[in-house]
């Protein structure tokens, strides 16, 4: 049984107005530990895709099948205790808590589900040691650089011991730098730890380093190529 798979799905917006047709019949499978990228030009489908994937939103038509389970059919508070337990999230603006720190945005996932205290803080600790930010723990989100910011955003998805990782353009707001050793982190974590991870992106750096690109266009999947 593969990890995701989505059977033709199509979405359309505003279909009571001038209808958007922003996926159309897409069919896709994705398998555990994969390093893969979603790419296209603005308007290809590529974040609508990711976002179907997430559970963020619904398919106009078809079915989106995680672990086994049909999530196009869950209801609101099925659909938010299913993304809480099951699937990280990685943004292009960090979307940190500004009043906590580095180590409080980690355990903030774990706390709503309701794991103990002593429990959270240590993973918490472990999965900032692992991104490289063992000295950042205590710092809130303003003492931190952008480059730092994006991977307690990582650090912060990993916590609830996910299934797979989204990440919609993650290294659109660092500089080339930043955005190098972020990807070195999260192609390290996919190594070692086989964590699934899926991107949405533009950028060449991530493209240059994922096995898997699928290519989107008009909202449809135009070419799927593995290259490692």
């Amino acid at each position: 049984m593969s990890l995701i798979e989505v059977i033709e799905v199509d979405k359309i917006y505003d279909e009571s107005k001038v209808p958007v047709h922003a996926l159309k019949s897409i069919n896709l499978k994705i398998e555990k530990g994969e390093f893969t990228a979603l790419v296209g030009p603005s308007g290809s489908g590529k974040t609508t895709l990711l976002n179907m994937i997430g559970g963020l939103d619904k398919p106009t038509k078809g079915k989106v099948i995680i672990n086994g389970r049909d999530i196009s059919k869950f209801k609101t508070d099925e659909m938010i205790e299913f993304r809480l337990r099951n699937i990280g999230f990685v943004f292009q603006s960090f979307n940190l808590i500004p009043v906590l720190t580095a180590k409080e945005n980690v355990e903030f996932i774990m706390l709503l589900q309701g794991v103990p205290k002593l429990e959270r803080e240590k993973r918490a600790i472990e999965l900032l040691k692992r991104v490289g930010l063992e000295d950042k723990i205590n710092a809130r989100p303003f003492e931190l650089s952008g480059g730092q910011q994006q991977r307690v955003a990582v650090a912060r998805a990993l916590a609830s011991h996910p299934s797979f990782v989204l990440a919609d353009e993650p290294t659109a707001n660092l500089d080339s730098h930043a955005a190098e050793e972020l990807l070195d982190i999260m192609n390290e974590l996919n190594q070692n730890f086989g964590i699934t991870f899926i991107f949405a992106t533009h950028d060449n750096k991530v493209i240059t380093r994922v096995q898997r690109i699928i290519t989107l266009e008009d909202g449809k999947i135009k070419t799927d190529n593995t290259s490692k």
